[in-house]
């Protein structure tokens, strides 16, 4: 199925199991949501219970914490994770902090979902990653939707737990056609294995996920090695102890994102490998992430300013090279 498609099917079964979940945000309800996520639930449940809402970001978050404190389960959507800045106070200050603030008085059971990432030559207003902003603020978990499997199944958790969660999407993966089955037992705090290996432990999410994979046979072949690949479903919390236990058998280990490098959730990821796995590494940790520019307009620039099948590629090839393997 299509990456939308998973997410608005995981919204639909949740809508239909329990009617205290609501949907609002701009153009969520008659047009279908921008990116067509919430495509036929407006018809389906009503305005009732999909809102739309105008075009201001606090409101439409200071509502789902009212919301939830009023004992619904709302799914706030945001059109991009850059209009996020605007409710950063409500995030934050609010549904972070509320229910250790009330003694565990006032559950937040309320969601945010948004799309972030480069798409194409949106500009550097319209391109950014800000899991490390969200996943650094005590009270929050941060989810994050690599494919139809982990936008179906985390969407449903996140909705189902009483604790505030920013669910982050990208951009250019809703219209993409993506694998679907059905899971016995998932869990959004543990890395998914996606690809066994035995020369090189690699972490990612999101559309870099794919773009690594896309890069990976290049690597084995030039460095005559399999790699370990695991996808993150929750970046905060996350156990990391599936990744460890790959590097005790690789003694290497990658990690690629989009964002930005200097600050980046990438540098945080990889301070706790670190922390723990540090006598396990045979190399310095690789950090692959996009460069410490505002995104351009101009389509080659933008490319050049993040992670491409090409440049993984040649970065792990050249890293593993000057490291022997």
């Amino acid at each position: 199925m299509l990456y939308r498609e998973a997410l608005n099917k995981a919204l639909d079964e949740m809508m239909e199991k329990d009617e205290t979940v609501v949907v609002l945000g701009i153009d969520v309800g008659f047009y279908g949501g921008t990116y067509r996520v919430t495509e036929g639930l407006y018809a389906k449940y009503g305005e009732k219970r999909v809102i739309d809402t105008p075009i201001v970001e606090n409101s439409i978050v200071g509502n789902a914490i009212g919301m939830a404190i009023g004992g619904l389960r709302p799914v706030a959507e945001l059109m991009t994770v850059n209009f996020s800045l605007i409710a950063m106070d409500q995030i934050v200050n609010q549904a972070a902090k509320l229910r250790y603030m009330s003694g565990g008085k006032v559950a937040l059971p309320m969601v945010v979902r948004t799309p972030q990432g480069v798409a194409k030559q949106l500009a550097a207003q319209h391109s950014q990653s800000f899991e490390r902003f969200f996943s650094s603020v005590p009270g929050l978990k941060v989810f994050v939707a690599t494919d139809a499997v982990s936008a179906y199944y985390g969407l449903k958790h996140a909705i189902s737990i009483d604790d505030p969660v920013v669910f982050l999407e990208h951009e250019l993966l809703y219209p993409e056609k993506m694998e679907f089955k059905e899971v016995d037992q998932f869990s959004p705090y543990l890395p998914r294995l996606m690809k066994e290996g035995k020369g090189i432990t690699v972490v990612s999410y999101l559309k870099m996920f794919h773009d690594t994979m896309r890069a990976l046979p290049v690597v084995e072949k030039e460095l005559n090695t399999t790699c370990e690949v695991f996808d993150l479903v929750s970046l905060n919390p996350v156990d990391i102890e599936p990744v460890v236990e790959s590097i005790k058998k690789t003694g290497r280990f990658v990690i690629v994102t989009e964002e930005p490098k200097t600050g980046s959730y990438a540098a945080e990821f990889m301070a706790k490998i670190t922390e723990e796995a540090f006598y396990y590494l045979d190399a310095p940790p690789l950090r692959i992430c996009g460069e410490d520019v505002p995104t351009p307009y101009n389509r080659k620039l933008e490319l050049a300013s993040i992670p491409t099948p090409e440049k993984i590629a040649q970065k792990i090839v050249q890293w593993g090279k000057e490291h022997g393997i």
